[in-house]
């Protein structure tokens, strides 16, 4: 028994130097190993601010950052290179970069002019090319450059001021950045603007390091260790940023107003209408999702539509209800493209809200113009053709109606419904369809008939005077 406890002893021993010496061979061989394993998941995101700071690239900066949370990135880094743009959109992206968790460097390779220099203070880390600027930030009108207001210059100024203070950056320089009118002492005179080149603004602590491209910056800025994710958009977000452009929104209400002209044209076809849903589908959706198109605006426009419905099925003549349908369904379409707060526009890009009101305008008339010149070629095409019937079934070609067979040109009834043009008249007590060229004939007028094509007739107002004249 005596020996059975001292074999255990000893077996016990050897085990404890067994995990000792195999402690110290993971400690001096493998943990170098698994530390290199783990400086080797630093991840390093990349981003690009290449074009102008607009609603579509405030979209871009929201979607890259979350992708970014999901990737786990150690680093962000955004390749920049603009020349700014709407102050709003530029907000938006400085405060969603002052909150990410993780550090953020910006390397500007060319330009940070104007929302690109608020931005960029915006970093943890700012690194330059040779021969890069940043600076330039008074806001200016974009339709001729000239510079806007002072609320928004005050704004502005203030944006430059808390964001440099939160990095640590000296706040007067920033909003000098903005002011001609301020003067830092040893760098910039009154009326002179700031923009720092790459080694000044090393100098005044604007600048962290100067690089060539992503790996310098990283190599700077002390990472040595790590993998580069290069963001890029999924289809569907480039689908919807190509439909953010005003241009392409112009054509899309061209289409929207062509294709329910056409559809209450021809009735029943069916194309017209659907192209019209389908241009408001992509008119609306992408407005809403990145943030411009409020609720609001959506009850606006469908209000509008309802007013010009009631306008034409309704409501005789062309009046209020068709004027101000018409006035709310093209302003609603035009401030989907803006970011205005309920019809505060102070922080409004001049250049956002011209292009909203040149594309709904644009496509407005567009849609007028393909209603009076395009209904004639389309009723001569080959596919209205297939699906409308072409034939008139004339009399002369041994065709009747059922409704009357014998000439009614010269006979005189009344309105039993409003024309619009179309409607039904009463003529020696027997209903019949009718239509007149265009102008509106109250219920319980007078009519008379001026044409009679066999299975319709063209009526107006029975005006004795001018009866000869008519006939």
């Amino acid at each position: 028994m005596k020996a059975n406890i001292e074999s255990k002893r000893v077996f016990s021993a050897k085990n404890i130097k067994d995990q000792l010496l195999f402690g110290a061979f993971v400690a001096v061989f493998l943990m170098p190993i698994f530390n290199a394993v783990a400086q080797e998941t630093n991840r390093v995101f990349v981003m690009e601010i290449r074009a102008e700071i607009d609603p579509r690239m405030s979209r871009y900066v929201e979607l890259a950052l979350e992708e970014a949370r999901e990737k786990q990135a150690d680093y962000l880094v955004i390749d920049m290179d603009t020349y700014g743009g709407a102050v709003n959109d530029a907000d938006k992206i400085r405060s969603m970069i002052l909150e990410f968790e993780k550090p953020v460097f910006v390397f500007i390779n060319k330009n940070a002019a104007s929302a690109g220099a608020l931005i960029s203070i915006a970093c943890d880390s700012i690194y330059m090319e040779k021969g890069a600027n940043i600076g330039a930030a008074t806001v200016v009108n974009g339709g001729d450059g000239a510079k806007a207001p002072d609320k928004y210059q005050s704004y502005m100024r203030s944006m430059m001021r808390s964001t440099a203070e939160a990095n640590g950056r000296n706040p007067k320089i920033a909003e000098a950045m903005v002011d001609e009118n301020l003067e830092v002492e040893g760098i910039s005179n009154e009326g002179q603007v700031i923009t720092f080149t790459a080694a000044e603004a090393m100098k005044y602590g604007f600048c962290d390091g100067m690089a060539e491209d992503i790996e310098e910056v990283l190599e700077v800025a002390g990472v040595e260790s790590y993998t580069i994710i290069n963001y890029e958009l999924s289809t569907t977000e480039k689908v919807i940023s190509f439909f953010l452009n005003p241009f392409i929104s112009g054509i899309l209400i061209l289409v929207m107003l062509g294709g329910i002209y056409f559809e209450l044209q021809t009735p029943g076809i069916g194309f017209p209408i659907a192209a019209a849903i389908t241009a408001a589908v992509f008119y609306f959706i992408p407005y809403y999702l990145n943030g411009l198109a409020q609720n609001w605006e959506l009850i606006g426009f469908i209000v509008g539509i309802v007013l010009i419905g009631a306008e034409i099925f309704v409501i005789p003549g062309f009046g209020i209800a068709g004027i101000s349908g018409i006035i709310i369904t093209l302003g609603s379409l035009a401030l989907m493209m803006v970011d205005n707060d309920l019809f505060d526009f102070t922080y409004v890009n001049t250049t956002a809200l011209r292009n909203a009101l040149i594309a709904t305008l644009g496509g407005a008339m567009g849609a007028i113009i393909m209603m009076f010149f395009g209904a004639s070629r389309m009723a001569n095409s080959a596919v209205f053709k297939r699906v409308a019937l072409q034939e008139t079934f004339e009399k002369g070609a041994g065709y009747s109606s059922t409704f009357h067979e014998n000439d009614m040109v010269g006979l005189t009834g009344t309105a039993e419904t409003v024309l619009r043009p179309s409607g039904k008249v009463l003529i020696e007590d027997q209903l019949y369809d009718a239509s007149t060229r265009g102008d509106y004939i109250m219920k319980g007028e007078k009519v008379i008939v001026i044409s009679d094509s066999g299975y319709t007739l063209k009526v107006k107002k029975f005006e004795l005077p001018g009866l000869e004249e008519e006939l």
